[in-house]
């Protein structure tokens, strides 16, 4: 089994679309372990705040495949597979952490170089899974979290009411 972190945004509808993404998301991966949702203002363009959160789950899929049910979670909410990349989102899914997995290929570095640069990338994921240790620095996500300058940074909880296994409508 390996253990994958994916960070989840949209600012298009976004409770929506989260819930709809989750759910998808929970079909496939019934342990799906999900972090706080948060607040947080667009990244590189002018739009609508985004809301944020991070999944974690055990698989035994290998990445192409989990990549692929991702990109079928996003389009379940709308996004177009060749959208713009500073726009709005209805559904942004990206893999931050694959087990161990490091690599440097087009269209996939693992483990995710913005996991150490995102607020609302390294919170969450240190909320979802304190305990992982990141492959190539050596130390669990909570010491990570624990060291990370975010007093410019401020994360604003967002209640979407969705649950594992239940979710609430």
């Amino acid at each position: 089994m390996t253990t994958v972190l994916v960070a989840a945004g949209s600012n298009v509808e976004p409770v929506a679309n989260l819930r709809r993404a989750l759910d998808s998301l929970a079909t496939r991966y019934p342990d799906l372990r999900c972090s706080r949702a948060y607040r947080n203002p667009a990244v590189g363009f002018e739009g609508e705040d985004f809301i944020n959160l991070v999944v974690a789950f055990d698989t035994t899929d290998e990445v192409d495949a989990v990549i692929k049910r991702l990109h079928e979670a996003e389009t379940l909410c709308g996004r177009p597979r060749h959208a713009p990349k500073w726009a709005p989102r209805s559904m942004d899914l990206d893999i931050l952490l694959f087990g161990d997995t490091v690599c440097d290929q087009p269209g996939l570095v693992l483990p995710r170089p913005d996991l150490m640069r995102r607020v609302y990338m390294l919170g969450p994921a240190a909320e979802v899974a304190p305990g992982f240790v990141h492959p190539t620095l050596g130390v669990t996500l909570a010491e990570l979290w624990q060291g990370f300058e975010r007093g410019s940074h401020p994360l604003e909880v967002v209640e979407i009411g969705w649950r594992a296994g239940s979710p609430e409508q």
